[in-house]
Formats: structure tokens, C-alpha cells, sequence
């Protein structure tokens, strides 16, 4: 890596390899104004991106074929975020069909809404083209959800395996962040040992959905081949992906 020349930035290799909020500089004791607004500013977008609730309809449009919408057991976004363990449950008098399909796949709202909106059907589509010979499921809408709101979701579909599609808790940069979470058989009581993670799904600061659909689709495999999913199965991919 060249070394900066006199009078330039030190700062700028560094701050374009990542979006972290690094050498932002001083006024007197303080931060400049324009860092100091920057942050007032990313600080609102991650307040907004939990609060916001999700355009379902919208996102239904976005999405191909069947789609069926689920709420969990929060009945608003303030008990949401006050009871999690609501989060886990699907509302009471939920029905949903018996498909005994391989896979389901729910695009959940979790903490970021804006994040399953923007992200979770170009990753969703990524994901089903990498999986030929698999069965999935109607996809699934849940609204107030936690990643283990999947587990309930797929034991009453039937389905050996569910891939949670979830907006992750914002941060100052990135309030956009997708997380996809595979569990094998699902069934309510999974803990999270159990399951698998693909975080930071947002191109182009984050994993792109090809990126990340083959890496869960390798865990797909990977947990069909050993019938089982978490702690003992390893992913075996690049850490670092390329491209």
C-alpha cells in the first residue's frame, strides 16, 4: 500500500476500507460541526430504522410466488421491543398449512424493518436459486419477530429446515443490516446454538446477496448431509469473500 504523501490525508486509505467512524478530527475539546451532525444524523436513521414499521404489502409485491403473513404474539412494535419473548410466539389462532417441504424461508421485520424491505427479496431469490432438487415452502411474512419466531413458523409448516430472514439491531453505521439464521427441525425451544448465522447482508457496504446465498445454501447442505445445524455444523467457505 503506498504511503500517503506530505499534505495528504493519513486518514483516507483507512476511511475508504470501511464505514466505521474513524479520525474524525477535533475543535477545540469538541468534534467538528459536520462529524458531530454526521453522527446526530446516522444516530436518527438507526432510531428510525427500529421504529418504522414494515410495508408488508409492499414487500409482498416484491417477492415471487405464494405469500403468506404471520404476526407473532407482540401485538405492537413498543411491546415488541419491551418483550422479546412475545417476539418468539406466533399470535394465538395462527393457522398456517402442512406443506412438509424441505425448507421455508421468513422474511422477518426484527429490528430493522427497513432491512428486510430493501434486502430480503434480492437475498431470498439468491438463496432458491442455489438450492435445486429442494422443496420450499409458501415464503413467509412475520411482523414483530424474532429469529425465533422461524422455529414455530416451521414446525407448522412441516419443514426440515428454516432459513429466518431478519433485520438486524441497527448501528451508527449501518442501519440496514440483514441477518439470515438457519435452524435444522425446527421446533419451539431451539436455542441459538442450534442455529447458524449469515450476518451484515447490504450490498454494497456488506455482503451481497450472492455472497451470502452461498454461504447459507452450503450450510443447507451441510446440515442435511450431518441432520443438524449450529454449533455442530462448521462453515467451511472463505472468511473473507471476495468480489
Amino acid at each position: 500500500m503506498a504511503i500517503p504523501a506530505a499534505g495528504d490525508d493519513p486518514w483516507a486509505v483507512l476511511r475508504s476500507a470501511t464505514r466505521a467512524r474513524v479520525a474524525l478530527g477535533r475543535a477545540g475539546d469538541a468534534l467538528p460541526t459536520a462529524r458531530e451532525l454526521e453522527f446526530r444524523a446516522a444516530h436518527a436513521a438507526a432510531r428510525d430504522a427500529v421504529h418504522s414499521p414494515l410495508d408488508v404489502d409492499r414487500l409482498r409485491a416484491d417477492l415471487d410466488g405464494e405469500v403468506l403473513v404471520v404476526a407473532s404474539a407482540a401485538p405492537d412494535r413498543a411491546t415488541y421491543l419491551q418483550r422479546p419473548d412475545l417476539g418468539r410466539q406466533l399470535a394465538e389462532g395462527t393457522t398456517l398449512p402442512a406443506t412438509g417441504a424441505d425448507l421455508a424461508v421468513v422474511l422477518a421485520d426484527g429490528l430493522s424493518p427497513r432491512a428486510v424491505r430493501e434486502h430480503g427479496p434480492g437475498l431470498a431469490a439468491a438463496l432458491i436459486e442455489r438450492l435445486p432438487g429442494w422443496s420450499v415452502a409458501p415464503l413467509v411474512v412475520a411482523t414483530q419477530a424474532r429469529v425465533a419466531l422461524g422455529d414455530a413458523v416451521g414446525a407448522a409448516l412441516g419443514v426440515r429446515a428454516v432459513v429466518v430472514l431478519i433485520g438486524e439491531r441497527p448501528g451508527l453505521s449501518s442501519a440496514d443490516s440483514l441477518g439470515a439464521y438457519l435452524t435444522w427441525d425446527p421446533r419451539p425451544g431451539r436455542v441459538d446454538s442450534e442455529r447458524n448465522c449469515v450476518s451484515n447482508v447490504r450490498p454494497p457496504h456488506g455482503l451481497s446477496y450472492a455472497q451470502a446465498a452461498d454461504t447459507v445454501a452450503a450450510l443447507l447442505s451441510g446440515a442435511r448431509e450431518l441432520g443438524a445445524s449450529g454449533v455442530a455444523l462448521k462453515d467451511e467457505g472463505p472468511a473473507l469473500p471476495s468480489g
